[in-house]
């Protein structure tokens, strides 16, 4: 599903249940030894997906340890994101000649909790997107900024809050920008955006130049 809004030359492997044994490589294991069975069991699966997505560009299965900001280790040569919610897990990889960052992100179509859209929206933002009907506009705009903090980080390698980046959002061409408020290795992000089947999906992918 995700495939749709990246390009054809990104690897992508979903699940939409949990692999019951999918394992767990290397120090992943560590990672998650004191979380509860089902987020085991969540991070088991979409470091199997990410491996199945590593498997489509020839690279063998590895462990996918943790970074200090939280994000997969990828191989060397290759860039990618995983994402998981309720009922999806995915991952995107990339040779890394070709891209320098992804970045996905998938959440529930569903409006957010209540409280959560005050911490992440900016004023423009709810300005321009809070007169829309027929869509979860508040979910899509906190999927597109999970995506554009995974494509942040590993160029950056700082935190981004969800206030520094300001993001607009094209409704009829299924696309978003994204203006960094600052200072690093980029100044915005452009990606994609889709609903389907009960889930929000954003993707960016960060091009070499």
């Amino acid at each position: 599903m995700i495939e749709e809004i990246l390009p054809d030359w990104v690897a992508v492997a979903e699940a939409f249940a949990d692999l019951p044994d999918a394992p767990l490589l290397g120090a992943e294991g560590t990672a998650i030894a004191s979380a509860v069975p089902s987020r085991r069991q969540e991070f088991a699966t979409g470091r199997a997906c990410a491996r199945r997505a590593l498997a489509a560009l020839g690279v063998a299965p590895v462990p996918l340890e943790r970074g200090p900001g939280g994000e997969p280790r990828w191989p060397a040569g290759v860039v990618g994101s995983i994402t998981h919610c309720a009922g999806y897990r995915g991952a995107a990889v990339a040779p890394a000649t070709r891209a320098a960052a992804v970045g996905i992100d998938a959440e529930p179509d569903g409006p957010l909790p209540p409280g959560v859209l005050d911490l992440i929206a900016l004023p423009a933002e709810l300005a321009a997107m809070s007169t829309w009907s027929g869509l979860s506009w508040d979910r899509l705009l906190f999927c597109a900024k999970e995506s554009v903090y995974k494509a942040w980080y590993p160029l950056a390698a700082r935190w981004l809050g969800f206030e520094e980046a300001e993001v607009t959002v094209d409704r009829d061409a299924g696309t978003f920008t994204a203006r960094l408020l600052v200072p690093g290795p980029v100044t915005g992000f452009a990606g994609r955006w889709l609903v389907r089947d009960g889930f929000v999906l954003t993707a960016i992918v960060v091009p070499v130049v």
